[in-house]
């Protein structure tokens, strides 16, 4: 059975500093985008970036210029590394991969507060 394993989540102040990671494992499959999404309560899942297997990345507007993606396609993992955090930044991360299928994560939970 496939699996995302998703770790590096936690509890940090305002202008903190996480890094994300997520991992693929168990059948062989190919994959040509990873990214990560979140999900704060009461509000519906969100796409934070994502990094295609010709290293393009893409940000959503609210985190550009903070977070940073990172991938290795042939290991089958993504990392993101966020800086300034905001507690508007505090949610469920979720890493998801894309190939013939769509794998999700079980989801790190960030929270960002004093």
């Amino acid at each position: 059975q496939v699996q995302l394993v998703e770790s590096g989540g936690g509890l940090v102040q305002p202008g903190g500093s996480l890094r994300l990671s997520c991992a693929a494992s168990g059948s062989i499959f190919s994959i040509n985008v990873m990214g990560w999404y979140r999900q704060a309560p009461g509000k519906e899942r969100e796409l934070v970036s994502t990094i295609t297997n010709n290293g393009r990345a893409t940000y959503a507007d609210s985190v550009k210029g903070r977070f940073t993606i990172s991938g290795d396609y042939r290991k089958r993992t993504v990392f993101l590394q966020m800086n300034s955090l905001k507690p508007e930044d505090t949610a469920v991360y979720y890493c998801r991969m894309i190939g013939n299928y769509v794998y999700w994560g079980q989801g790190t939970q960030v929270t960002v507060s004093s």
